[in-house]
């Protein structure tokens, strides 16, 4: 599904982030979030693999012994909103292309209260993965995805569509890897259900200004389509 996955990372990197270098701040997720959270390798490849099949757990899962069933996908529609209460988020998504070079766009320093969608991959609920990036924090000040560090399995996020939908996951892990080390299947991989991804930097601060860290929040679909009609 994602050919140009190798690319699209890159441009995570470009995320410019700028804090008063007097006080170089960290930022890392909360140890409890991180819920088997691998990284990446120093070579630049995922050594976790993208989820083949949804979890079993009652959120997103797959048809199980006790006769738990996966929830059935919504149809496209692009979404609209985010809304993570535990992060603090209640924001509008707007649609992201590719660069010049083959990277994926991100949002505007200027627009830091904006979350943009990867439209070149799924819908939110659809099968597959919709990717969301948003900044922690630009040269005017935080941003939209500040307080998603702090994210714990289970939380709710819920995306508002175009159609008048609403779709709920809920937060599996988070992940916090290198950018030089991108876990790009990871996140942009195929997968058997709906999943949401939520991208947005940490880390420290290098010389360059910019956060050598990504932080991935990895949801599951947290309930079923409405019935149509």
């Amino acid at each position: 599904m994602f050919g140009a996955a190798g690319l699209l990372c890159l441009a995570l990197g470009a995320t410019v982030a700028l804090s008063d270098p007097r006080e170089p701040p960290v930022v890392r997720v909360e140890t409890s979030a991180r819920q088997g959270a691998g990284g990446a390798d120093g070579g630049g490849a995922a050594p976790v693999a993208p989820a083949t099949a949804p979890a079993a757990d009652g959120t997103g899962a797959a048809a199980t012994g006790t006769g738990t069933a996966a929830p059935r996908p919504f149809a496209a529609s692009p979404p609209t909103r985010l809304l993570v209460p535990a992060a603090g988020v209640d924001a509008p998504v707007t649609g992201l292309g590719l660069n010049a070079d083959g990277t994926v766009e991100v949002p505007a320093a200027d627009r830091a209260g904006e979350v943009g969608w990867y439209r070149n991959g799924p819908t939110p609920g659809e099968t597959g993965p919709a990717v969301l990036i948003g900044h922690y924090d630009t040269a005017h000040g935080p941003a939209v995805f500040r307080g998603l560090p702090k994210l714990r399995a289970g939380d709710r996020i819920q995306v508002r569509r175009e159609d008048g939908s609403t779709v709920d996951f809920r937060v599996r892990e988070l992940v916090q890897a290198a950018k030089d080390a991108f876990p790009t299947e990871l996140v942009y991989g195929n997968t058997a259900a709906p999943a949401l991804r939520l991208i947005t930097c940490g880390g420290r601060i290098g010389t360059d200004g910019h956060w050598t860290d990504n932080i991935i929040v990895l949801a599951d679909l947290a309930g079923p389509a409405p019935s149509a009609g």
